[in-house]
């Protein structure tokens, strides 16, 4: 006898629940300047937390840990740690656009995202849970600052002994977020039709490492910082 099928929790054809998510992930704007005058409610962190708490896991082995900085003491030694990255990277002139970190310390919201790799053999991963936090901030009305230039090593011996972070575990990302201080605007986007492939892969798509590297020269320091409407 043939299983019957199991019917929906839910009515299918309702697009309320994808709407009113859809209006987050558009809103989710990045800003590198926040009002710092602005006092982030503790209850705020907790619910971001709460929504990184359930995103998925290799193995579900949640190997992540969420350290909430609310002392302006250590917000600074953090920016000021990144500051000096920034001008190392002036000296040496290095092509790749580097943003003013000095906007870190103005963040009323700053989590930093650790994990431990020895949890590696359970193919741990880490993006989910951030994103889903990025998500919850920016339904809490927040813009956000996605923080990722962190592995190297220097990076990891400045912040691990101020958070008190174990030798074990290493720092991933810093999530900073809250009102900005001056109006975000929204960046460049692909189109769906760009990223979309229909049982197998658009040819159209594939770029040459020559075109790749034309694209960095030419476009990567226009849709970084430019608003899209801005971007040629």
């Amino acid at each position: 006898m043939a299983d019957s099928a199991i019917e929906p929790s839910s009515d299918l054809t309702d697009r309320t629940k994808y709407d009113a998510l859809m209006e987050v992930v558009r809103n989710r704007l990045t800003t590198r300047a926040f009002d710092s005058t602005y006092v982030m409610p503790k209850a705020h962190y907790e619910m971001i937390l709460e929504a990184a708490r359930h995103a998925p896991s290799g193995a579900n082995a949640q190997p992540w840990h969420f350290i909430a900085v609310t002392d302006q003491e250590l917000k600074n030694k953090i920016t000021e740690y990144f500051r000096e990255e920034q001008v190392m990277r002036a000296k040496l002139k290095m092509k790749f656009p580097t943003p003013d970190y000095r906007g870190l310390a103005s963040a009323p919201g700053f989590i930093v995202v650790a994990s431990d790799f020895r949890w590696v053999k359970a193919f741990p991963v880490l993006a989910a849970a951030t994103m889903s936090a990025h998500l919850a901030a920016a339904a809490l009305g927040y813009n956000v600052w996605w923080v990722t230039a962190i592995g190297q090593e220097k990076a990891q011996q400045a912040m691990k002994p101020l958070l008190g972070i174990p030798a074990e575990l290493s720092v991933l990302d810093i999530m900073c977020f809250g009102p900005p201080a001056k109006p975000p605007y929204k960046r460049w986007k692909k189109s769906l039709a760009e990223i979309s492939n229909w049982n197998r892969f658009d040819a159209s798509h594939f770029m040459t490492e020559a075109q790749i590297d034309e694209w960095v020269t030419t476009t990567r320091h226009k849709v970084m910082y430019r608003d899209a409407q801005n971007v040629d």
